[in-house]
This record gives structure tokens, C-alpha cells and sequence, in this order.
């Protein structure tokens, strides 16, 4: 029996192991069985080019647990190991068997991964002691067992081992003992091994028999050798792309189709990427691609590999080429993983320009679900954007698709601005814009609808790529400044008649939380409605973007109330009636205030015009005290003066029940208020 110290730099290794070199304790039982895996695929390379000539026979890797022992076992019937190499695989760390192998027969290894070494002391994570029982499959080698409770220090000495390959014995420790439960190990079989080319056993398949389950002589085989990936496209039918999909997803809903990966230069990579149905939630459809290293399942987080947009996609890539570090969980930056992420991004490109093509019908079935997909792509990758402007679609109101270029066409006859501006207008909501969306409609215009998750972003890009073309959303203005085609006409109110309204209409607006109305006037036709309700175009875009970012400038307009217009059409009839109701009310109480603060203001300009040329120590201080004193007068006078409005305006129902109106109108009439606007509406009637 041979004793000995492994070759490592320092005896505080399996501490550093245990704790800190990989980054998930479960990943283990992957690094085990991927070494009894390389066993096995070196052995049938070996065979294929004539260094073995003995019987493969059954090649199956083999996992048991023995609970009461407190026993994992993992066996191979691999190529097993001599001592010699015991010693330079196992025990001299900084040795990998497999890089010597994969040059000596390169051209014959593609499929092998080759982690000897550190994934094998991975094993220590979960194990007071490990025992190795291997036989190598030169003629006339003798079976090996080494010994390690966890320290530098081993054994190595011959045992008798009825047949070749290895046998991996780990004595669980007592914190990890959870590694002894069957279902446990299901479950990372499952999750790890469930795609490896080498067919892993575990235990015995399971049916019922006499009301309980029973194990059968059949291996209980956890995974699928010839994974759909790993197959040529020609050889798979939409079944077969839909079914692995489902084994991937068994929850979700039928994706609506699909991307076979299969490249070998400059780079390998094989896989099926899918979309799925995406609404409205980009976070919960995260982390849905899962990469794997020739089979070996290494991690769902693939946002070094893929550009975020693409992580909304589901499926699998498979790579040798993409680096990983010892414990394969974390993805390293390098010139194959960026050469492979625009080699994605292109294929997808491709996909969707090819079924826009080919199938434009089932294109537009499907565009609502990629919607969301595109626009990121097209937002976070210009070459994306690229791509995608020739297959990317713009939908009415009316449920009609149309390119950037057709949808240009259409609406450009009649929907330039006076200054030569493309105006293309769009709602969010087409139940709660309807009024404006009729009064578009009337006039002739075409209205996008806009009402997804990114859309108030692709709308502020499209703007830039789009020469001299703005988007005007529908509620934003009246109808007849959504695209003006020449100045709309003058106002022709006094500024008595302005404060006079102003007043009145602002007096009865109901109190919203956060929200702010401003009383505006505009003389437009006869026809049009006497009052509406409009918002800031600039304003309400800021505070939409703010909702879906945090921090920086956007919280700024975040916190800011929401704005609206409440617009005056001094050209309807209903608003002519009442300002005359108003002055043949208001006249004889008003007049008094009007006259005294005409002699009020005219004195208090007067003060100001011979102050002008003066510095403020030299303007007596009674004059001073006379401008305050007017100051606080006319603020007085203006106050009884709005009253007089005011009260003017609470007995007359008109007016209420025209803010109502336009309020209701934007679906902004709500709670009392709305009560209050029935029973009104009741009374007038």
C-alpha cells in the first residue's frame, strides 16, 4: 500500500473546496458523473480507432445510494485508470488527463469533454472520505483503490476489480445528508445529466402492483442520449420540436416556433431556440435558455453568451467553445462567446425575415406574441434594428399590419403637417380614447395602435430613424391640432372674458389625486365639442418611461402630477350661451370690483414706472408701503371677483355638466364624481 501527500500548493485545499471553488455544492454529482461520462466516450474513441479491442458491452453509468451506510456511488465501465495515472490525474491537481487526450486524438474527439482533475474534488464538498475502485483497461492492469478523508494525505494501493472502468464511493458528511435521499438525487440527475450521451441508470423503474409501487428488473434510465439538438433538422418533423419542448417546459403554453442551431465553424454550437407567447411581462419569461457543455447541463443564466433581448427566448445551446471556469456555472468573456451571440442574433434575424416572407399570413397571427421580442431587440441592438425594420410590423386600430415603408405610403397623402412633418398618430387604449379616436377617423386619418410594454420607447426610436415623421398620440390635442394644417383660428376673448371662464370652469374641476387640469381656449369649429380634455404629448411620454425605470432623471418626472388641458371651444354654441348667461348674471355684482381694481392697478403702475430709473434705497418708504397696500387690495378684490364666479358657476348645472363630459369622455369621471354627474344628468333631463 502506497502512501502519500497530494500535489497541491497548500494543505488548506479541501477547505478552499468546500467553501469557496464552486459556487453550488449540488454541482457535484454533475462533475462525477461528466468524468465517468469522458471515461466512457474515451473508451468507445478508443475503440473506434483500433487502440481497444476488447467487448464494449453495456456502457452504462451507474448511481446508487446506500443511506444506512451513508454511501453515493457512482460507477462506470469507462477506461478506468493505472496507478501511474491515479497519481497524475488525481493526485497532481494541476494535471488534466483530458487535454492530452483531446490532441492526441482530436479529430476523433469532438463529444469529449475531458474535466479530470478538480471536478473530481468536487466530490469533497459533500464527503467526510472518497474511495476510488478502478481498473484500467490495458491488458494485464490491476485494480486500484485510493483512499482521502479529506486532507492532503492519501492512499493507493491494488485491489481486486472484477471488470474495468471506475467506481466513485462517497461517504456523505453529516451537514450534507440530504444527498442520500432518492429523491434528491432524482432531482439533480434531472437537472444535470438528463440530455448526457451516456446512458445513467438509477435504481430500478417503479409500477404498480397490488395498491402500492413496486420496482421492476428494468434500469430506471434518467436520461435522453439523442436529445433533439444533437440530431439533424432533416431528420426531425414540427412534432418532434414541439414534444422536446415541452420536456424542457411541461408547463408552458405551444411556442410558436422554432430556430435549429447548428454551426461547426469557425465554432461548434448546436441547439433549438423557440419563441414563446410573450405578452406583457418581460422578467418572468427570464432564464429560459439553458446552455450545455457537449450534454452536460451548466446553467440557465446566459446573459454573457446572448444579448439580453434573446434571453426572452427559450431552448437550449450546446458548446465546447464557450468557456467556463473549474466549476462550469459562470461564462467567461472571450472572442468565441461574442462570435457566437452575433452568430445567434443573426440566425434569429434570419428566421423571422424567412417566415415574414415566406408565410406573411401566419406572420401577422403571430405578431402580437413577438411583438414585444423585436421591439426589444430593435431598442438594445442596432444591427438588430437593422435587420428588423424591413420584417417589422405597425398595427391600427383597426387590426391592420403594415411594414415602416407601407405604413409611410399610406398615411403620407394625408397626414403631413403644415410643415411638412408625417404626423402618425396612435392610441393606447381604444375603449378609453374613443371619442378621439372618432374624431380622427372623421377627418380621414389612420390611428396606430400602441398599447404594449415597450411601445412609448420604440415610439421615441422611431422618431429619430424616420425622416421628418412625429408621433402624435390621439388624445393629446384636438382633433384639429393633432396635424395642423394651418393655424387654427384666433380666440377673440377680452381678458375679463379669459379670467371670467378660466375661473369658472376651474372652480367645478373635481379634486384627483396628482393630477392637475389647466384652462385653456381654442376657437374651433361649431361642430366640434365645446370641451375637452387633452395632455401633453412631451409630459406624458416622460412619466410613462418613468414607470419602467428606476432612478435617474426619469424620477424626477416620475414624481410629477399628471397634466391635463381642459380646452374651451369658444366657437360652440353651448359655451357662447353661457358666457352670456354668465355676464347677464355677474355684470351689476362684478363692476364694482372691476372699476375699483382698474383704479387700483392704474395707480400701482404709475408707483411702478417712477421707481424704474431708481435703486432701492432711494424709493421712499411710504411709497414702498403704498404698493404693498395695493398689492394686498387688488388680491382682495380679485378674490371677491372669482367669487362672484364662482358662485356663479355652482348654480349654473351647464357647466359642471360640460366638465363632466369631457371628463367622461377620457374615462377620468369617477367615484362621487360620477354619482354627482348622474344625478345631475337625471335633473336636466
Amino acid at each position: 500500500m502506497a502512501k502519500g501527500n497530494i500535489g497541491v500548493t497548500s494543505d488548506n485545499i479541501f477547505p478552499v473546496i468546500k467553501k469557496f471553488l464552486y459556487s453550488d455544492h449540488e454541482i457535484f454529482l454533475r462533475e462525477i458523473i461528466s468524468n465517468a461520462v469522458d471515461a466512457t466516450q474515451k473508451l468507445k474513441t478508443l475503440a473506434a480507432v483500433g487502440e481497444f479491442k476488447g467487448e464494449l458491452g453495456d456502457l452504462t453509468i451507474r448511481v446508487s445510494v446506500d443511506p444506512k451506510k451513508k454511501k453515493l456511488t457512482v460507477s462506470d465501465r469507462g477506461i478506468g485508470m493505472t496507478a501511474e495515472e491515479i497519481d497524475k490525474y488525481i493526485n497532481q491537481i494541476a494535471f488534466s488527463g483530458a487535454e492530452e487526450f483531446l490532441e492526441k486524438y482530436k479529430n476523433d474527439a469532438q463529444n469529449i469533454i475531458g474535466h479530470f482533475g478538480l471536478g473530481f474534488y468536487s466530490s469533497f464538498m459533500v464527503s467526510k472520505k472518497v474511495e476510488v475502485f478502478t481498473q484500467s483497461f490495458r491488458e494485464g492492469a490491476t485494480g486500484q483503490h485510493w483512499s482521502c478523508n479529506g486532507d492532503p494525505e492519501y492512499t493507493l494501493e491494488e485491489t481486486i476489480k472484477a471488470d474495468r472502468g471506475t467506481d466513485i464511493v462517497m461517504h456523505i458528511d453529516d451537514d450534507n445528508l440530504d444527498y442520500l435521499e432518492e429523491s434528491k438525487i432524482q432531482e439533480l440527475l434531472t437537472k444535470y445529466c438528463k440530455f448526457l450521451p451516456v446512458e445513467i441508470a438509477f435504481g430500478k423503474q417503479k409500477e404498480w402492483k397490488d395498491g402500492k409501487q413496486v420496482e421492476t428488473d428494468k434500469d430506471n434510465i434518467i436520461n435522453d442520449v439523442n436529445p433533439a439538438w444533437v440530431r439533424k433538422p432533416a431528420d426531425l418533423k414540427d412534432e418532434d420540436y414541439d414534444k422536446f419542448y415541452h420536456e424542457l417546459f411541461p408547463m408552458s403554453d405551444e411556442p410558436l416556433f422554432h430556430i435549429h442551431l447548428n454551426v461547426d465553424y469557425p465554432f461548434n454550437l448546436t441547439g433549438i431556440l423557440y419563441f414563446p407567447k410573450i405578452k406583457n411581462n418581460i422578467d418572468i419569461q427570464r432564464n429560459k435558455i439553458q446552455l450545455f457543455c457537449n450534454q452536460v447541463y451548466v446553467t440557465d443564466h446566459v446573459e454573457n453568451i446572448v444579448p439580453e433581448y434573446l434571453t426572452l427566448l427559450h431552448g437550449v445551446i450546446d458548446s465546447p467553445d464557450i468557456p467556463l471556469n473549474v466549476s462550469r456555472s459562470y461564462l467567461q468573456s472571450d472572442a468565441n462567446v461574442k462570435k457566437i451571440s452575433s452568430h445567434i442574433t443573426k440566425k434569429v434575424a434570419d428566421r423571422l425575415n424567412d417566415i415574414f416572407k415566406t408565410d406573411r399570413a401566419q406572420f401577422e397571427q403571430k405578431w402580437d406574441d413577438l411583438k414585444l421580442f423585436i421591439q426589444y431587440g430593435m431598442l438594445s441592438d442596432e444591427k438588430f434594428y437593422e435587420r428588423a425594420e424591413k420584417f417589422a410590423f405597425l398595427k391600427n386600430v383597426e387590426g391592420k399590419y403594415f411594414t415602416f415603408e407601407e405604413y409611410k405610403n399610406l398615411v403620407e397623402g394625408n397626414q403631413k403637417d403644415k410643415d411638412g412633418d408625417l404626423i402618425y398618430l396612435y392610441a393606447t387604449n381604444k375603449d378609453e380614447q374613443y371619442t378621439h379616436l372618432e374624431a380622427a377617423k372623421a377627418k380621414g386619418y389612420d390611428v396606430l395602435l400602441m398599447d404594449g410594454q415597450l411601445d412609448v420607447h420604440a415610439i421615441s426610436q422611431l422618431e429619430q430613424k424616420l425622416e421628418k415623421t412625429r408621433f402624435v398620440r390621439v388624445d393629446s390635442d384636438v382633433v384639429e391640432k393633432l396635424i395642423r394644417k394651418e393655424d387654427t383660428g384666433k380666440v377673440d376673448l377680452t381678458d375679463e372674458q379669459r379670467d371670467a371662464l378660466i375661473t369658472i370652469f376651474d372652480s367645478q374641476l373635481p379634486s384627483i389625486e396628482k393630477t392637475n387640469f389647466i384652462v385653456t381656449f381654442e376657437k374651433l369649429s361649431p361642430e366640434a365639442n365645446p370641451v375637452f380634455i387633452t395632455q401633453n404629448e412631451f409630459m406624458r411620454r416622460m412619466k410613462e418611461m418613468a414607470a419602467m425605470q428606476n432612478g435617474g432623471m426619469m424620477n424626477f418626472y416620475g414624481e410629477m402630477p399628471d397634466s391635463y388641458n381642459l380646452v374651451i371651444n369658444t366657437a360652440h354654441p353651448l359655451i357662447e350661451k353661457l358666457q352670456k348667461e354668465e355676464q347677464e348674471t355677474t355684470e351689476a355684482e362684478v363692476l364694482p370690483f372691476t372699476a375699483q381694481l382698474s383704479e387700483l392697478k392704474n395707480r400701482q403702475t404709475s408707483l411702478k414706472d417712477s421707481h424704474k430709473d431708481k435703486k432701492e434705497d432711494e424709493i421712499p418708504t411710504a411709497e414702498k408701503e403704498e404698493l404693498d397696500s395695493l398689492q394686498q387690495k387688488i388680491d382682495e378684490l380679485t378674490e371677491g371677483k372669482k367669487t362672484v364666479y364662482k358662485n356663479f358657476a355652482s348654480g349654473n348645472k351647464a357647466v359642471g355638466q360640460l366638465i363632466d363630459l369631457a371628463l367622461l369622455a377620457n374615462n377620468m369621471l369617477k367615484g362621487e364624481a360620477l354619482a354627482k354627474f348622474v344625478k345631475r344628468s337625471i335633473e336636466i333631463l
